[in-house]
């Protein structure tokens, strides 16, 4: 009466920190970092393990977890984010020949480097996490067609960065009717915590552990990366729009026609509210937009404003 219709496992929260040691050509030895939260998950011929308890099928997520590990310390890619996802999943379906795919999830957290204000250089060896935003990315490992036809489905973006305009947001001419109690504004203070992904067009042809460096050329993924940051710094600082729906619009079209590879931009942008407080009992104006100076952040309830923005082909 019951039927297994699908099955997935693996590690989930593997963390991983890794220096890259390597000479700068004045007999230094300057040190490159990333941190990552890394989740890995398996599909293949795993169902008698749900359906009839065999785990003879099972690669358990301890060795899971070990692959990510040790190949952060071999991968030449480790630096870069999609090319050690694409790495490390190609690593599952290759190494064992009853998983088909592999679902790698990263997440990098920020080390700036610190420049030290002396000599307004770069320090060899010593960072600042200056931001809690992260950079994201997300891949499939498809090699349901053979082990020499494997394809790969990239996703990346960023998470948490944190922006606030103090003015020059409206919200105006919305619906109005019984259950409307927000008032029309025509200057606002506009602040949210930038949730933003975008899907790449891969080239055509199969994914082989040779191709994935050239992969960092032809699709721009650390470009991209700063490029999409950047655009939704600028828009966000710059746009004047009528809404939050019309700024998200204008990042998404501005990051796809700067990046020939992106395919698709989706953006969840959670509106943190800044309420203006009543000083009226100290004669104080402080409620209309022209007067407001003191405000009181609220967490909850917020808005949630979405969308996905693709390439016209």
């Amino acid at each position: 009466m019951a039927t297994l219709t699908a099955a997935r496992y693996g590690k989930d929260k593997v963390r991983i920190f890794r220096v890259v040691r390597s000479p700068n050509g004045d007999g230094q030895v300057w040190n490159d970092v990333v941190e990552y939260n890394v989740r890995a998950l398996l599909e293949g011929d795993i169902a008698t393990s749900y359906t009839q308890a065999d785990n003879s099928v099972v690669v358990a997520t301890d060795s899971s977890e070990s692959c990510a590990t040790v190949l952060s310390g071999t991968s030449p890619h480790v630096l870069h984010p999609e090319l050690f996802a694409l790495d490390l999943g190609l690593h599952f379906v290759k190494t064992y020949p009853h998983i088909h795919k592999a679902f790698i999830d990263i997440e990098q957290l920020k080390w700036t480097r610190i420049i030290v204000s002396k000599d307004g250089k770069p320090h060899k060896h010593s960072f600042t996490r200056d931001g809690e935003e992260k950079r994201l990315t997300s891949v499939e490992i498809d090699a349901t067609k053979g082990k020499g036809a494997v394809t790969a489905k990239v996703t990346s973006g960023l998470s948490g960065l944190l922006v606030l305009k103090s003015g020059g947001s409206a919200f105006e001419g919305f619906v109005r009717d019984e259950w409307t109690t927000l008032a029309e504004v025509n200057d606002r203070i506009f602040s949210t915590e930038v949730e933003l992904s975008y899907t790449f067009a891969l080239p055509a042809g199969a994914l082989t552990a040779e191709g994935i460096a050239a992969l960092q050329e032809k699709v721009a993924f650390d470009k991209t990366a700063e490029s999409a940051k950047q655009i939704t710094l600028d828009v966000f600082a710059t746009d004047e729009s009528a809404s939050v729906q019309a700024t998200m619009f204008k990042m998404s079209s501005e990051i796809i026609a700067a990046n020939p590879t992106v395919e698709s931009v989706s953006y969840k942008l959670p509106n943190k509210h800044y309420i203006p407080v009543d000083l009226g009992f100290k004669g104080l104006s402080n409620l209309k937009p022209a007067d407001a100076e003191v405000f009181c952040p609220v967490a909850a309830p917020s808005g949630l404003i979405t969308a996905t923005v693709s390439r016209t082909h």
